[in-house]
């Protein structure tokens, strides 16, 4: 059967395993390590036995607002023919009043990038997707997450979003990891990927209301570095830092600013989907299609 239908659609119930697979999935338990789960919205021009979809990955912030995400970008998905992926992080593993230690890729035995990797192979044995390169986005604490994953792993991704994050990680290899990246090598197991993430499409959102600061200069809280407010105050500052840093690096960025808009993860989603819009058709013109 190509594609997934709702049992209305066909006339009959689907058994529950399909249905709820399809369209705006159930959230799944990971199986490689199940203190981890994930949805997705998988578009209607899914077929098991046909080209696989290109997949975009929407990664939630402390907030862990992941349905959220897959719900607002069902559309866009349908539209487009996308697999829309949503990992999800729980808040509390192995301190109960724990919220950002995703954040920083790895805290004790967990790398939450290899943890990101294994859902998406999951994602592409229980679909039909291409999960060799994808589209990836990230907002406030996803978008920590996303600009340094991308450090490890510019080889697997088609496209970076970078929304508004709240603590940045600098391409200066005198300051130490988090703020910078000395120590990177030792931590991780390789250098960062610069180079690579030269070749890698690279957006920057935020609102350009952006302005609150009670929660990233927090000094002295457990997410909080000597010398994250060095760049600016505010998470609009500190992205124009960024994008600046990127540049200096020979890594074009797309710098979107949405007017009107404070730290509001759904509110500035319409760029990003442009963004990876024209990915997408790059890579079917590219493709001959």
């Amino acid at each position: 059967m190509a594609g997934y239908v709702r049992p209305s659609e066909r006339g009959g119930p689907a058994h529950p395993s399909q249905y709820y697979s399809g369209g705006a999935t159930t959230i799944f338990a990971s199986r490689f390590d199940q203190r981890f789960s994930f949805c997705a919205y998988v578009p209607s021009a899914h077929d098991p036995d046909g080209a696989p979809l290109p997949l975009a990955v929407l990664q939630h912030g402390t907030g862990r607002r992941g349905p959220q995400y897959r719900d607002n970008f069902a559309e866009w998905g349908e539209r487009h023919g996308c697999l829309v992926l949503c990992p999800l992080f729980p808040a509390g593993i192995g301190d109960p009043d724990d919220l950002h230690n995703f954040k920083f890729l790895e805290y004790g035995d967990i790398r939450y990038d290899q943890v990101l990797l294994e859902i998406v192979a999951e994602a592409g044995a229980r679909w039909n997707t291409d999960t060799s390169r994808f589209l990836l986005h990230g907002f406030s604490g996803g978008g920590q997450f996303v600009h340094r994953f991308a450090y490890l792993h510019p080889d697997r991704l088609s496209g970076l979003s970078i929304g508004a994050p709240g603590r940045i990680t600098h391409l200066d290899a005198e300051r130490p990891w988090w703020v910078g990246l000395k120590g990177f090598e030792e931590k991780f197991g390789r250098p960062p990927r610069l180079a690579e993430l030269r070749d890698v499409p690279v957006q920057m959102v935020v609102g350009s209301e952006d302005t609150e600061t009670w929660e990233i200069n927090n000094v002295g809280d457990s997410n909080w570095m000597d010398g994250a407010d060095a760049h600016g105050r505010t998470r609009l500052e500190r992205l124009k830092a960024l994008s600046a840093d990127f540049e200096r690096h020979g890594i074009p960025v797309r710098f979107d600013v949405v007017p009107g808009v404070g730290h509001e993860a759904m509110y500035v989603l319409e760029p990003v989907k442009d963004f990876f819009t024209s990915i997408l058709e790059d890579l079917e013109e590219g493709s001959g299609r």
